[in-house]
């Protein structure tokens, strides 16, 4: 099985508040979320020790590439516009070039989900 491409994937929880500017409903104004973010990498396993990639570096380049700035933040100072869209963009190009990314996920609530991957 060694030399193969995997996906591997690590989940993250983090909360945050934001505002929807330009979006008219309940949304647009202040409130929160107990976020999910799932970072997938694609990698070849390695034959010697059977891993593609080792779940802690995955945790290691998110939090310090990211997750650790979203967690009790405010994401509009961050994001002019904080949808989960956005959000999904944004920890791509934060991990972009870190980790070798194949999609990223973010839930914003259990029941609403984005997936960003490029060339969808």
């Amino acid at each position: 099985m060694s030399g193969k491409t995997v996906l591997v994937s690590r989940e993250f929880h983090f909360d945050a508040a934001h505002s929807l500017p330009d979006y008219h409903g309940r949304c647009e104004r202040l409130h929160g979320h107990r976020w999910r973010a799932r970072i997938t990498v694609r990698a070849r396993v390695d034959p010697q020790t059977g891993i593609a990639v080792d779940f802690l570096e995955i945790d290691r380049a998110a939090r310090e590439g990211v997750i650790d700035e979203l967690d009790h933040s405010f994401l509009n100072d961050l994001l002019s516009h904080p949808s989960a869209e956005n959000l999904a963009f944004l920890i791509w190009e934060r991990l972009e070039g870190r980790l070798p990314l194949h999609q990223v996920e973010v839930w914003e609530t259990p029941r609403n989900k984005v997936v960003y991957r490029p060339g969808l």
